[in-house]
């Protein structure tokens, strides 16, 4: 059990905008065995979009912080990322699993108000997809 709360935590973690790994802990617990596959991918799928859902929180309510000085993005840079938003809109959630990226586009479809269920949708195809292609290519069945 501790091996599923932990990754839980891991994939949370990994999806806001702190650094962590959860990939590298999804594959260590299907390697050591003793878990079901399915439930490592679905409780890591879980934790890694309530992360991102975390994210979109931040972005839906960070804008009203932009004029203050500790505001960790430039007001150009905040107006980039919404226009690159605006061109792409939703379907730039498919790229949520990405390293480096991943993470900016959810907090980017906070502020550009994307409707909750609809990021959780995409989110979670585009997350869940990542897990199991990890786990079958973990298990050898890719």
């Amino acid at each position: 059990m501790t091996g599923y709360i932990g990754l839980f935590l891991t994939a949370l973690v990994a999806a806001t905008i702190l650094p962590a790994q959860s990939e590298a802990a999804l594959a260590l617990l299907i390697a050591n065995g003793g878990y079901s596959v399915l439930g490592l991918v679905v409780v890591a799928s879980i934790g890694n979009v309530l992360g991102s859902v975390i994210n979109w929180f931040l972005g839906l309510y960070i804008e009203r912080f932009k004029s203050r000085r500790w505001f960790p993005v430039s007001a150009h840079r905040l107006e980039k990322a919404q226009a690159w938003y605006q061109r792409y809109g939703k379907w730039s959630l498919l790229a949520s699993w990405l390293p480096i990226i991943g993470d900016p586009i959810t907090v980017v479809a906070g502020v550009m108000k994307e409707p909750l269920p609809i990021f959780i949708l995409l989110v979670g195809l585009a997350k869940t997809a990542r897990y199991a292609i990890l786990a079958a290519v973990t298990t050898g069945l890719i």
